[in-house]
């Protein structure tokens, strides 16, 4: 056995009770931070009471308020100060100092004093707020403008943190493929340096233009989350020329950056679902115009259809009236000619018929003068008559021929100008008719370029995801994706092996 004098572990923690038992055998007003609370089912409430400089805790000790005092300080306080005691505040309490030989010292709260109400912290979290109110600067945010589509986004965050990973997966391996730009700015998300150092990386965000500015920090203690209820940093947040979402702490924690942002949730996987929720509905727009499009495109091909049907018809119709009446004013005219022609003939026989009638009669007339001369100059005369005789009938053999002549090229010019009158209607229907059909295939030209199945026939395919929607890009692939790819004449169904997207011009998937 160890001869030098020694005591038993309980024997000093027996004489350490008895010394601060003597020593503070009174009660005392103590100013602390409530670090922790946590009120029990029995009726008791354990805290923990501590103290900072330098945003660095300088000391902490237990402490519990028995359950016959529990209500009506509780009570008490809340009633005077308005609001709930909590974790966060300072406050001065009455505590009776105890020494226990299995927990050490904790302090027994008998009394609160409402004098400190809301505590330092709390305090200047009031004063911030009404400052900022006062200024105008709690709405700022809310007057921007996020886009329906916000695509870059810079992030400020400590680049460890675990809630900026469970954003990131959240965000980027959307099994939608939305794409976004992410920029990381690093900045301190605790400690008496976090708001300096957040607002730097939000001066420095600003001054390049993103859609939209994100603050993420994970949960933590009421001391930890504390740089987010200081003035100047909010009063930055307010004044960003892009609309600031911040996501701090857990469902309980509201802070002043919460209040003048242009929005707040409470989770990193939360802010992700906000930005996906945002391109899920722009996508169900697109989805519904699309069918909207697609409807009307085939009530606008049916209407036309049923307009080149109306326009074909009564196109034929008016040809075929057209020809008809062409063929009736031709063949009016035409009888006009022959019953023309055959007046003029008969005009002219009656006017032969009459000069040859008077022919006779003057040749009769002079034969029988002649008669009456002497036999000596009947041959002379008849030599005579002969010749005049045989002159004549030259004469009214060439006057006949001349009028038969002159007959025949009136006809023939009367047949020439029916023949040309017919062919020139005869063209001009058909170059109307050509004129229709050519505007007709115009048309029917347009209507089939429009349509998705001759684009088809060209050799591109249409490619849908496992949720039967249009695939626009490799991104939204995945190995093992059953994907279908339709062609003009049919589809198919096929299972990815390797997608391959390092840059735009070399995207490749092996289907199997």
């Amino acid at each position: 056995m160890d001869a030098r004098n020694y005591m038993d572990l309980l024997d000093l923690q027996l004489l350490i009770k008895e010394t601060v038992g003597e020593a503070f055998a009174g009660r005392y007003w103590v100013k602390a931070e409530i670090s922790s609370w946590s009120p029990r089912a029995n009726g008791h409430c354990y805290l923990s009471l501590s103290q900072s400089r330098g945003g660095k805790p300088v000391a902490e000790s237990r402490a519990m308020i028995w359950k016959w005092h529990y209500p009506k300080l509780k009570y008490y306080f809340e009633q005077t100060t308005g609001q709930p005691l909590q974790a966060g505040i300072t406050v001065l309490v009455k505590v009776q100092v105890s020494y226990s030989e299995l927990y050490g010292i904790s302090l027994f709260i008998e009394d609160i004093d409402p004098a400190f109400t809301l505590g330092e912290k709390a305090l200047e979290r009031k004063r911030a707020i009404e400052k900022l109110t006062a200024g105008g600067y709690m709405d700022m945010q809310k007057e921007l403008a996020l886009p329906d589509l916000p695509y870059a986004l810079a992030v400020i965050t400590s680049k460890t943190a675990a809630g900026y990973g469970d954003f990131r997966n959240h965000l980027l391996c959307n099994p939608q493929g939305y794409a976004f730009r992410l920029d990381l700015y690093e900045a301190l998300m605790q400690g008496e340096q976090a708001p300096s150092s957040i607002m730097a990386a939000l001066l420095d965000a600003g001054q390049k233009h993103y859609d939209a500015i994100l603050i993420l920090r994970g949960g933590g203690s009421e001391l930890d989350l504390a740089c987010f209820d200081d003035y100047d940093l909010a009063f930055t947040i307010a004044s960003s020329p892009a609309p600031v979402i911040t996501a701090i702490g857990h469902d309980r924690d509201v802070h002043i950056a919460d209040m003048v942002a242009h929005a707040s949730v409470k989770t990193p996987t939360a802010l992700a679902d906000l930005f996906l929720d945002a391109y899920k509905a722009q996508d169900d727009i697109l989805d519904r115009l699309f069918a909207r499009v697609q409807s009307a495109s085939l009530r606008l091909v049916s209407r036309k259809e049923l307009e080149l049907g109306a326009l074909d018809s009564r196109v034929k119709s008016a040809s075929l009236r057209l020809v008809s009446r062409k063929e009736l004013e031709l063949g009016a005219l035409d009888s006009r000619v022959k019953s023309a022609s055959l007046r003029l003939v008969s005009r002219k026989e009656l006017e032969l018929k009459t000069l040859d009638t008077r022919v006779q009669r003057a040749v009769q007339l002079r034969l029988g003068a002649l008669l009456r001369d002497t036999d000596a100059l009947e041959a002379r005369i008849r030599l005579g008559l002969n010749r005049k005789l045989s002159a004549l009938d030259n004469a009214v053999l060439q006057a006949l021929g001349r009028i038969s002549r002159g007959l025949l090229n009136k006809y023939a010019a009367h047949g020439r100008l029916r023949d040309n009158l017919a062919h020139r209607i005869h063209f001009a229907a058909s170059a109307r008719q050509s004129q229709e059909w050519s505007a007709l295939a115009l048309k029917e030209a347009r209507i089939n370029a429009s349509d998705p199945r001759n684009i088809l026939g060209l050799g591109y395919v249409l490619v849908t995801g496992k949720d039967n929607k249009v695939l626009k890009t490799v991104d939204k692939v995945h190995v093992g994706d059953r994907i279908g790819v339709r062609f003009s004449d049919g589809s198919l169904t096929a299972r990815v092996d390797e997608v391959f997207s390092e840059n735009i011009d070399n995207n490749k998937v092996n289907i199997a």
